[in-house]
């Protein structure tokens, strides 16, 4: 399994979540542990091809030793290297992310999700997960499986999503110029959950050419859950839920939110 964000506390959650669920469906899997590094994606992305091979190189060499055949991934940065990048350097593995994998084992009765979790909540496609390899249906599926969830789209979603402002190695920068992207996104996230709580709350079109990018310029309140699929998008949303103090505000990764909701057979 691999993760190309920082592994701060809120991503072991995230792994927890997931084995949690592969434990329950019965999967038999392993993980690097101290020998996993990183697949170079953002030294990529920043312009440093050398460090990029040479960590994919690596990793290949390393792996192919190992005879892996398939890899889940938590990360869309990870799963689009792996996948569509990894193999211009002899790593030819079946790449999953985990919002598939979830999906599939949902569909197949392998997992089950029973307890009720009544709320609302909207889902960030990431950029890596959507635009490039077009997976849009599975989280959504997950999420819509778990019972009493009501799951509300933001205008900006699908194909038309608006990045976390991480993508492009821009994870590791500031940005000093103009109104943060990751505030941007949280603001649409919160007018969302908002006018779906309230439809009185002004909910301006996401593709007026006159006002455009309104429905990220909300200020006001608003309380549910933005469910993401990526480590950089979780960092980036909970920093801009702290620095816009909204507190009512939380984000969980798909994983968690269906490990929460699954029905786990006796020990």
């Amino acid at each position: 399994m691999g993760c190309a964000g920082s592994y701060d506390e809120r991503q072991k959650k995230v792994s927890r979540a997931l084995v949690k669920i592969l434990r329950e469906a019965g999967i038999s899997f392993a993980t690097l542990g101290k020998s996993e590094i990183c697949n170079g994606e953002s030294a990529r992305r920043m312009g440093n091809e050398y460090l990029f091979q040479t960590l994919a190189k690596g990793n290949v060499e390393s792996w192919n030793a190992l005879s892996v055949k398939a890899i889940i991934t938590q990360c869309p940065h990870c799963f689009n290297t792996l996948k569509n990048e990894y193999p211009d350097f002899g790593g030819n593995y079946r790449v999953l992310s985990h919002v598939e994998l979830i999906n599939e084992l949902l569909k197949e009765r392998r997992i089950k999700l029973s307890k009720v979790m009544n709320g609302k909540l909207t889902y960030h496609d990431p950029c890596y997960l959507g635009r490039h390899n077009n997976i849009y249906e599975s989280p959504r599926e997950a999420l819509s499986a778990i019972p009493g969830v009501e799951l509300v789209e933001m205008q900006r979603s699908r194909r038309e999503s608006f990045c976390c402002g991480a993508g492009g190695g821009r994870m590791w920068m500031e940005e000093r110029i103009g109104q943060r992207i990751n505030q941007n996104r949280v603001n649409e996230a919160a007018l969302t959950l908002a006018h779906a709580e309230d439809p009185s709350v002004p909910f301006p079109s996401a593709i007026d050419r006159h006002q455009p990018g309104m429905v990220g310029q909300y200020q006001g309140p608003a309380k549910g859950t933005i469910a993401v699929a990526c480590p950089f998008c979780m960092t980036m949303v909970k920093d801009g839920i702290n620095e816009t103090g909204r507190d009512q505000l939380q984000v969980q990764d798909v994983s968690e939110l269906v490990a929460e909701a699954m029905e786990t057979r006796p020990s």
